[in-house]
């Protein structure tokens, strides 16, 4: 799969690449930092900043637009009322248990867990499901992205 990502980036510069597949909800930097460092041959820093910066926009706008794209979509199509309801349930059921254990902070454990279905996609939504306000939500996204960033680097380069 990773492969196949990498293939509709391979013309684009390095950092580039980097900044679109960590915005991808599959890959995100748990894919994008390795590729960046092991690939497109940045050093350790741009490869950790470039995926952290495109997972953290990807989860900005999914915080910031999430309700209105949600909603008209619904409208107008059957099939997304039903994936909507789909992905809301989800979310509720993978981090109801956490949101109520750790409050708004649970947002930080979501975006710092570097494991796929559960991350930063998962912390932005979860934000967006349980209404935790902008103020606090995005800090505690970029937060937990930039430590996600950080075990992804280190598993990287072998430390």
């Amino acid at each position: 799969m990773h492969a196949i990502i990498f293939s509709w980036f391979q013309d684009f510069p390095g950092w580039l690449a980097t900044f679109l597949i960590a915005m991808i909800p599959v890959t995100e930097l748990r894919a994008a930092l390795p590729l960046a460092y092991k690939v497109y041959g940045m050093g350790a820093l741009w490869s950790w900043f470039w995926s952290v910066a495109g997972t953290y926009v990807a989860m900005v706008i999914i915080v910031l637009l999430l309700d209105s794209v949600a909603k008209l979509l619904s409208n107008w199509f059957k099939i997304f009322r039903k994936f909507f309801d789909w992905l809301f349930e989800h979310t509720r059921k993978r981090a109801n248990g956490k949101i109520e254990k750790y409050g708004e902070w649970a947002i930080f454990i979501l975006a710092a867990t570097p494991i796929p279905l559960l991350g930063g996609m998962t912390g932005a939504l979860a934000a967006f499901v349980f209404g935790v306000p902008l103020r606090k939500s995005l800090p505690l996204l970029l937060l937990g992205t930039m430590v996600s960033g950080g075990v992804v680097l280190a598993l990287t380069v072998g430390i």
